[in-house]
């Protein structure tokens, strides 16, 4: 077993608790598919009444994916390890979304990326006073991925296209209102909930536990965000929010200027195409693999990753101006020869 990673039985559960606090969590590609393994044990195990899923650590349930390691085989011309990464998580994130049995998720500090991906798609996800979630994707030209491009559809009106192009942080309320979580309850009740649902495989040991979560921050925000978040052309988002007056409007501009133009539009275009065709997790994921798998040659991610992570300077040079480029980005989520398969 990875140091990572502890997967075990307890009790009526099974529990899966990511173990590299000191790299925020991080999923990693054998973590990812230690995950998916389990699952896939427990699915028919009798024993098993619940998945109980955590992170140790007071930061992070998980930051998001390992996109360094990422970046490191991209840079050296080896494509198709990001794919393979890419393709398989997203298998697992299919996997715990349509499972057969209750998955519990509780996620402190930062829950980015990846952690989305693994925490929020369990059937009952819980959040506490730090919880900061976000998919901060369109910063290193990609996209929302891992099934939250399905989550920001389902949200509140535009407030998925919001929080996408801004990769704006969420606390607890907000993920709640937006549908990224289910209950809120102090993290000092967390233990406790965690061996009563280890002891009785009971499930209203939650809602006995849960609080009223206190009121959400972009509610204020809602039909301003609905307004200026209309239409799924960027230049248009732009034009709408440099009219707008306000710490809100001109906030919201700042953060969309900073992050990959060609991320963003692709972005519009697929909350919009999943919520017209009222999409599920494997129409989203595929979407989301579509882009992903050409975002080292036709997107923004290896200089995004150089900017952010590895030079650190904070000035990626992106390949495209915050111009009209639905054609381009069409043509970033259009079916590939090898679509992702489930």
């Amino acid at each position: 077993m990875s140091d990572d990673i502890h997967i075990r039985r307890e009790g009526k559960a099974g529990r899966i608790t990511l173990t590299r606090p000191k790299a925020l969590n991080a999923l990693s590609y054998d973590m990812a598919m230690a995950i998916d393994r389990a699952l896939i044990d427990w699915a028919s195990d009798d024993a098993v009444a619940l998945v109980l899923l955590d992170a140790e650590g007071e930061k992070a349930f998980c930051a998001g994916g390992d996109v360094r390691g990422l970046y490191d085989r991209g840079i050296a011309g080896d494509l198709d390890y990001a794919r393979t990464f890419w393709r398989d998580e997203y298998r697992m994130n299919a996997r715990m979304a349509e499972y057969g049995k209750p998955i519990v998720a509780f996620m402190q500090g930062f829950v980015m990326g990846g952690g989305v991906g693994i925490g929020c798609h369990a059937s009952h996800r819980v959040v506490g006073e730090t919880t900061r979630m976000a998919m901060p994707e369109c910063g290193i030209g990609l996209i929302p991925d891992v099934g939250g491009s399905l989550l920001l559809a389902r949200a509140p009106g535009r407030l998925g296209e919001y929080l996408a192009l801004t990769t704006d942080r969420m606390d607890a309320p907000d993920a709640i209102r937006a549908g990224f979580a289910d209950h809120y309850l102090p993290e000092g009740g967390w233990d406790a909930l965690k061996s009563a649902l280890v002891e009785t495989g009971d499930l209203s040991r939650i809602t006995a536990a849960t609080e009223t979560a206190p009121a959400a921050r972009l509610a204020a925000e809602q039909n301003r965000i609905d307004r200026i978040f209309a239409t799924p052309v960027l230049p248009a988002i732009i034009a709408a929010l440099e009219a707008e007056d306000g710490d809100f409007a001109d906030a919201t501009l700042a953060a969309i200027r900073r992050n990959s133009p060609i991320s963003m539009a692709a972005t519009l275009l697929m909350l919009a195409e999943l919520r017209r065709s009222a999409a599920g997790i494997r129409e989203a994921l595929q979407l989301e693999y579509r882009f992903t798998a050409r975002s080292m040659t036709g997107g923004d991610f290896l200089e995004g990753i150089r900017a952010q992570l590895v030079d650190r300077d904070r000035t990626p040079k992106w390949k495209h101006g915050l111009g009209a480029l639905e054609a381009e980005a069409s043509a970033m989520i259009a079916p590939l020869e090898q679509e992702l398969t489930f």
